[in-house]
């Protein structure tokens, strides 16, 4: 239990960059962890940066951006990142499915842009990581190589994520999910 207790963070919340030129940032992640990416954007080779998100399913009447790629790049804008180097590539609303419907927008956004893209590195939160690095590998490669990119969570420290209600509810949620992504063809 205490080898499962210690190892099932760092086994979900992978870092494994690739070289590339290009980072995707899921649009769903907080402030912090945006103001993080745009920190590793500089410190590497990158030329672009490319949101992905479904639609804002809360106050949406309310709100100037209805997708959270369009609004995590809008925050990436409103932080000083450079708008040239940026692009916002929305999803459409799914119920189920949701990273794939990202993978796939990315996808077919690529297959129109003008960039010729061979490698990505994903930048994601935490334990999400490894499940959403399976399924943009899946939908994306062999075409394009595909790193990630792990941010750590600021709700509770991931090396005693046991002794947060957060903690645990997000690593149970993750372990399950990534049991689950592991019977699911992402391919197609």
């Amino acid at each position: 239990m205490l080898f499962t207790l210690n190892t099932i963070y760092p086994f979900l919340a992978v870092n494994s960059p690739v070289a590339a030129d290009v980072m995707v940032v899921e649009g769903w992640i907080p402030d912090y962890a945006i103001k993080d990416a745009i920190a590793r954007f500089q410190r590497g080779s990158y030329n672009y940066l490319i949101t992905t998100g479904l639609p804002v399913t809360k106050g949406y009447y309310l709100a100037e951006y209805n997708n959270f790629a369009e609004l995590t790049a809008a925050t990436f804008i409103t932080l000083g990142f450079n708008p040239e180097q940026l692009v916002a590539v929305p999803a459409p609303n799914v119920i189920k499915h949701r990273t794939q419907a990202s993978a796939i927008a990315l996808r077919e956004w690529l297959s129109t842009s003008e960039l010729e893209v061979k490698s990505i590195n994903l930048y994601s939160l935490g334990p999400h990581a490894r499940r959403s690095w399976i399924i943009f590998k899946a939908v994306l490669e062999p075409k394009v190589r595909v790193g990630v990119i792990a941010a750590e969570p600021q709700e509770y420290d991931p090396q005693q994520w046991w002794q947060s209600s957060e903690g645990v509810r997000t690593m149970i949620g993750e372990a399950i999910a990534y049991l689950y992504s592991l019977f699911v063809d992402w391919h197609t």
